[in-house]
């Protein structure tokens, strides 16, 4: 078998036997430099496209999230209306047959009405607030007026109009009439 370094050792054999090694190694050094490149080409490629997943997935959620909470805001008070319904329709029949009956069945007819209320107030979780009696509480009451007691200070005498809460947050403040000091 003939060498195939033998042209080129013929035509100046020491410079060339001398150089050949280190071009070989550096030949050898860029095609593992290339393969890296490479490598580290196709890396860069995979992570920009997780990157624009990841990126429209995150919008994605956004986009859904955004029609949730639209979706809750518009129907948040459907469960409550639905029973709000009930109580005009009882309120509705007791218009209708005003002078038709007598007195007891109005006062029931707004007791069963009231009833109504009361049950679409509770599955709504609207509490009611009667602080009869309770000492005064700003962030709950607002005193109508003070009068002379013999109850203890900012005791609450009397409720001029009942106060709400929503899942523990004020809807209205009771108003009160408070106890002074004689």
């Amino acid at each position: 078998m003939s060498d195939p370094n033998s042209d080129l050792n013929t035509a100046g054999a020491e410079d060339k036997t001398t150089v050949l090694p280190e071009t070989a190694v550096a030949l050898v050094e860029m095609e593992r430099l290339q393969q890296d490149l490479a490598a580290a080409e196709e890396r860069a490629k995979n992570h920009w496209e997780q990157y624009l997943r990841a990126l429209a997935d995150v919008e994605n959620v956004r986009k859904r999230g955004a029609k949730d909470v639209e979706n809750a805001r518009q129907f948040a008070i459907e469960k409550f209306a639905q029973e709000m319904i009930g109580v005009k329709d009882s309120l509705e029949l007791a218009v209708a047959n005003q002078g038709k009956t007598d007195v007891a069945s109005l006062v029931e007819g707004q007791n069963a009405t009231l009833s109504l209320l009361a049950k679409a107030f509770e599955k709504a979780q609207i509490e009611e607030l009667n602080p009869q009696g309770q000492p005064f509480n700003p962030e709950q009451h607002e005193a109508m007026m003070a009068q002379p007691s013999e109850a203890a200070p900012n005791t609450v005498l009397s409720v001029v109009q009942r106060g709400y809460l929503l899942n523990g947050r004020l809807l209205r403040p009771a108003r009160v009439v408070v106890s002074a000091l004689k």
